[in-house]
């Protein structure tokens, strides 16, 4: 896997992310073979580069089953959508059109929970809320299905997801977009949602309004009691809001951004567990990253045995893949490739990922195109 400029793209080549606009319309779904057409109209749109199963157009490698389906992804996506625009357009919160969604997402989520999460997908980025949205609602619900909560409430947290953000409308749409630093007024303003958001759900009429509008409102408060906007701490946050709050930033991170390129999830895991101590939920942290590839299918890593590939990731070992190791510690091509699961050696053996600007060189060095080893058994 590797992440290219759309100029660097190839017809033939394999996306390994989805790409929508605002209201859902899938301009290129995961896995499919890049065509002229696709490469152009991406460069149209101004996305500027997409993650690819190999740099060789003549190496086919479909990427892991995703847990989300399209079709539901670009549903969410549109109803989402829908959704906050009429209530931009007229003041009134209608929620009930985001049930079926909600159930849509949580049954993917428990049906295809072995997938782990491999890569997100791209938006436009004055866009990017609804498939932000979306998105942490998938991964509310992959961690909320692994934490002994009821159906219904489920279900409850999915929506919280699917409308933590719905505060956001109040923030003029150039500070959301916008590419250099933020004034302090800016972050005022900004940091302004969370309250909205729960005034705005406290007003529903229906069953889950309170709960809805807590996670609203307490998504970006900390378990150190250094977030906003109420400075809760602890047990003050409750546990839909927590689950939330990882599954906003972890998606946050691994988006590309008017002001950030998109961290890889491995730069995201060791921000998220490394980098932000006191922000999270401990235990829940640790069982999110049970369930996201921290090195997703087709990385490239640097090893203490030699360079490898990630062959293999499965639930509750994200830490340790199965790899294919193909070149040595001097960075030359080995004659006879050999795959190990990491579980079985010394923790410290990943050394780094390799950077696409270290992996093309090297594949020119080694004369091996490491996807090559993906479709191979053994």
């Amino acid at each position: 896997m590797i992440h290219l400029l759309i100029k660097d793209l190839q017809p033939g080549m394999i996306a390994a992310q989805s790409v929508y606009d605002r209201k859902g319309e899938g301009i290129l779904p995961r896995g499919t073979a890049l065509t002229q057409a696709h490469i152009d109209r991406l460069a149209k749109m101004d996305v500027v580069e997409l993650s690819v199963m190999s740099a060789d157009p003549s190496v086919s490698v479909s990427p892991p089953a995703d847990i989300l389906e399209e079709d539901t992804r670009a549903d969410a996506i549109r109803k989402v959508y829908d959704t906050f625009h009429n209530l931009e357009e007229t003041g009134e919160l209608d929620p009930s059109a985001l049930m079926p969604t909600a159930e849509a997402i949580l049954t993917n989520a428990l049906e295809n929970r072995e997938n782990l999460v491999q890569l997100t997908d791209i938006r436009m980025h004055d866009d990017y809320t609804f498939g932000h949205s979306v998105n942490v609602a998938l991964l509310s619900a992959i961690l909320g299905s692994l934490c002994d909560i009821s159906s219904s409430d489920l279900i409850t947290l999915v929506m919280g997801g699917l409308l933590h953000d719905i505060g956001k409308l109040i923030i003029p749409p150039d500070i959301l977009t916008k590419s250099e630093q933020l004034s302090s007024r800016d972050l005022y303003i900004i940091r302004m949602h969370p309250e909205a958001g729960r005034v705005k759900l406290n007003t529903l009429s229906i069953p889950s309004a309170p709960m809805l509008a807590v996670i609203a409102g307490q998504h970006h408060e900390h378990i150190d009691g250094r977030g906003y906007p109420d400075h809760l701490a602890g047990d003050q946050i409750h546990r839909f809001s927590r689950i939330v709050a990882i599954a906003d930033v972890y998606d946050a991170l691994t988006s590309a951004r008017a002001y950030k390129p998109a961290y890889r999830p491995h730069i995201a895991y060791k921000i998220m567990t490394k980098c932000s101590p006191g922000q999270f939920d401990e235990k829940l942290l640790q069982l999110f990253f049970d369930n996201v590839a921290i090195y997703p299918v087709g990385t490239v890593l640097r090893t203490t045995m030699g360079y490898a590939i990630v062959k293999e990731a499965k639930f509750g070992h994200t830490k340790t893949p199965t790899v294919c190791v193909f070149g040595n510690l001097a960075g030359e091509a080995l004659e006879h490739p050999f795959t190990i699961n990491l579980s079985k050696c010394a923790p410290d053996t990943i050394v780094s990922v390799m950077e696409d600007l270290e992996l093309i060189p090297l594949m020119f060095r080694m004369h091996v195109n490491p996807p090559q080893f993906l479709n191979e058994k053994g």
